[in-house]
């Protein structure tokens, strides 16, 4: 089945190369492009561009393969890529011969002149080129649109890429998150972030209009989040400011030895950022809401961890407790992803802020339990009072109804976490962070054993702890639930 994917009408020299660059970040072992078109149509050209651009920071000349018919090459992580030229093929029983055929099952193949093969490899993307005016050239995709679902999306960026005037730049994939939301750098003469969030459309409440109107408030009070580089709203495409590889979680793996400066640090940026009164065009995070976020664990793990029923209690205490320690205290921002995997160390220069589109106006002590009680990474006890010792002193807080507080915000936080992990794994088949359950539950522990919280400590104690058993049971069932 092949279905035309997305055409892109008028491309010049740039435009066709930054497809290519495009499709190159996401194209895997396996993958087959057929570059169809006539003499002059730009094969070759796009050809080149994709295979540099795979090659990464050490590019090959790439030469066309009219006479040698196959070249082949390693890209930078060294997967083979096949570029042929079929042009003087006089029979396509001569492809047995290149190893053409077999290459397909492992590599990345990019074949030019594919009407000389009979048929066609099945599965292919199908790149077809034609010229039209002014050095111009008429570009359409066509494949599998279930195997190639990806590309349309491509297509689309690179059209924003070329706008933007980064179309030169090499298109690399950056680790994601839980969202839909991908990220890649882009690397030419400079570097920039891409943000692609095809959920978005711009419209108000959108994580896309979150994001930009998170990054004026930062910025103009001199928090040092992304400066926007170009967007395409209805798209769900921004391009921002690349604040580098030194996120504070990588940091703290190389020199274990700095989290007490560095944990300062981010006391006193929370401090700071409690001094301004949170937007109105962020949501409360009130009592009830984190009520309510406390019912998505009640809802996915404790029938998944044996015991249906369990902990059915949580939502109601966690709203009680809400209005006996937290309701007296004035609602701070917090940008609520806030730990160390979104935190970028830049020395002496104020730390860089990522992925604070769901922020939220809170109790203050929401925003510490987020990042001294972190999903990913152990923060020792010495650490954890530090920083909140030092935000407490800094803020002039009441010190034990901030810590009460500072506990009850903890295990809310950690339990939506458990739900929402073992959502990830059962209903969208992600296992990978299963890994972390155990200190989750742990900082939970921690948590629910301040007196104060000793209701929610009783609503707990029917529901079972991620054991290896449970964690290995959750894992084989993944993806199962619809």
């Amino acid at each position: 089945m092949s279905d035309n994917l997305s055409v892109i009408d008028s491309a010049d020299e740039a435009l066709t190369a930054g497809l290519a660059r495009a499709l190159a970040a996401v194209l895997a072992p396996g993958d087959t492009l057929l570059l169809d078109g006539p003499v002059g149509a730009g094969k070759t050209h796009f050809a080149r561009a994709l295979i540099r651009a795979r090659q990464g920071d050490t590019p090959e000349d790439v030469p066309s393969p009219t006479f040698t018919l196959v070249q082949s090459y390693l890209d930078a992580r060294g997967v083979e890529i096949w570029h042929a030229d079929l042009y003087r093929l006089t029979d396509p029983s001569e492809l047995v011969e290149l190893g053409l055929e077999d290459a397909m099952d492992h590599a990345i193949t990019l074949i030019e002149w594919p009407d000389r093969m009979a048929p066609p490899p099945p599965g292919a993307l199908t790149v077809t080129l034609a010229a039209t005016a002014d050095d111009r050239r008429r570009i359409t995709l066509s494949g599998d649109p279930a195997r190639w679902a990806h590309v349309p999306r491509m297509a689309q960026i690179a059209r924003f890429l070329h706008g933007a005037g980064w179309a030169g730049a090499r298109v690399e994939p950056l680790a994601g998150d839980a969202s839909s939301r991908r990220y890649f750098r882009l690397v030419g003469d400079n570097t920039a972030v891409l943000m692609d969030d095809p959920t978005s459309d711009g419209a108000a409440g959108s994580d896309m209009a979150r994001y930009l109107a998170m990054t004026r408030w930062l910025r103009a009070r001199g928090f040092h989040a992304p400066e926007i580089l170009a967007v395409s709203e209805p798209e769900g495409l921004l391009l921002a400011e690349d604040l580098g590889d030194d996120l504070i979680a990588r940091v703290l793996d190389r020199d274990p030895q700095a989290a007490a400066p560095i944990y300062d640090r981010i006391a006193d940026l929370v401090a700071e950022l409690h001094r301004h009164p949170p937007p109105d065009f962020v949501p409360a995070l009130d009592g009830p809401a984190l009520a309510q976020q406390a019912e998505l664990f009640a809802a996915w793990y404790p029938a998944a961890a044996g015991r249906p029923g369990a902990g059915a209690g949580v939502a109601v205490t966690i709203a009680a407790l809400h209005v006996q320690l937290c309701a007296d205290t004035a609602p701070a921002l917090s940008l609520r992803d806030f730990h160390a995997e979104n935190l970028v160390w830049r020395g002496e220069a104020p730390i860089g802020l990522l992925d604070f589109q769901d922020a939220v106006a809170v109790h203050p002590a929401y925003e510490l339990a987020s990042v001294l009680q972190d999903a990913r990474r152990d923060v020792s006890p010495e650490i954890e009072e530090r920083a909140l010792s030092r935000y407490i002193t800094a803020t002039g807080q009441d010190d034990a109804r901030f810590r009460a507080a500072y506990a009850l915000l903890g295990a809310v936080r950690n339990l939506r976490i458990i739900g929402i992990f073992t959502r990830l794994c059962l209903r969208d088949g992600k296992t990978r962070y299963l890994d972390f359950m155990p200190r989750v539950w742990d900082a939970i522990a921690r948590d629910i054993a301040h007196p104060a919280l000793a209701p929610l400590a009783s609503a707990l104690r029917e529901v079972p702890p991620p054991s290896p058993d449970i964690i290995a049971a959750l894992r084989a069932r993944a993806g199962s639930v619809r």
